[in-house]
């Protein structure tokens, strides 16, 4: 059994971490299992309930436990990394081995605002569709994408079903608009309470907010403006020199 080593100059607590890392990479705790209370890892590694609390207080934070009020701390699902290409939802939860879906909220044609047709790079009151829709992997929440295209490049957009589809497959079947190159600013934030409602989380939730132009050949085909929650998202990427 791993132990905790007294003489060792990495602080005790972040040894407890790699040891409970190491029970869930090899499922000795599974998903959804709950981690020996506080009491049992104090006796079991002669440690303080401060150094065990906070061993466990950091796996919560980076999402590897978590806790419910009442019963105890649990072994979190793992996140989703976020994929930082041009690739839609749909096909990024197919190579997962999930099942997309999506539900529309809202559908509907606007007049670009200076600040919209700006980044669409379209004239202030021009056409614009509005896409709303909770998108969903094997059933479960995970976003929220609100897209605006120009209706001058897909006109007709609203009268196609977009329920479990890709937005993408669509626009690059219908209309010939193939999405070849892409801006993304992400963000930090707090979902609002309709938004957090949506996604299943607790109101004050954290979530990732995506800002997406799109473009196909040269043209910015979409504006999407994505919530992603937090709890089941990670960024990562490829840092080089």
């Amino acid at each position: 059994m791993a132990h905790i080593d007294p003489d060792s100059p990495v602080p005790k607590y972040f040894q407890l971490r790699e040891i409970l890392l190491d029970l869930i990479d090899s499922d000795e705790l599974s998903i959804g299992a709950a981690i020996p209370s506080e009491r049992e890892l104090c006796q079991r590694f002669g440690l303080s309930r401060m150094t065990v609390r906070q061993a466990v207080d950091h796996l919560v934070s980076e999402g590897r436990l978590h806790r419910v009020p009442g019963k105890g701390t649990f072994v979190a699902r793992p996140k989703i990394e976020l994929a930082l290409q041009l690739t839609s939802f749909t096909d990024d939860m197919r190579a997962r081995g999930m099942i997309p879906g999506s539900r529309d909220l809202d559908r509907r044609i606007v007049r670009a605002s200076a600040h919209l047709a700006k980044e669409l790079g379209v004239q202030p009151g021009e056409e614009v569709h509005f896409i709303e829709r909770l998108r969903t992997a094997d059933g479960e929440p995970l976003s929220i994408e609100r897209a605006h295209i120009p209706v001058k490049l897909a006109p007709g957009l609203a009268d196609h079903d977009l329920s479990d589809k890709s937005l993408y497959e669509l626009l690059e079947g219908r209309y010939g608009l193939v999405m070849d190159a892409g801006e993304l600013t992400i963000d930090g934030g707090i979902a609002d309470p309709s938004d957090a409602d949506l996604l299943k989380l607790p109101r004050g939730g954290a979530v990732l907010l995506l800002q997406r132009r799109s473009f196909a050949g040269g043209v910015c085909a979409e504006l999407g403006v994505s919530t992603y929650r937090a709890d089941r998202y990670q960024l990562r990427t490829i840092l080089e020199p």
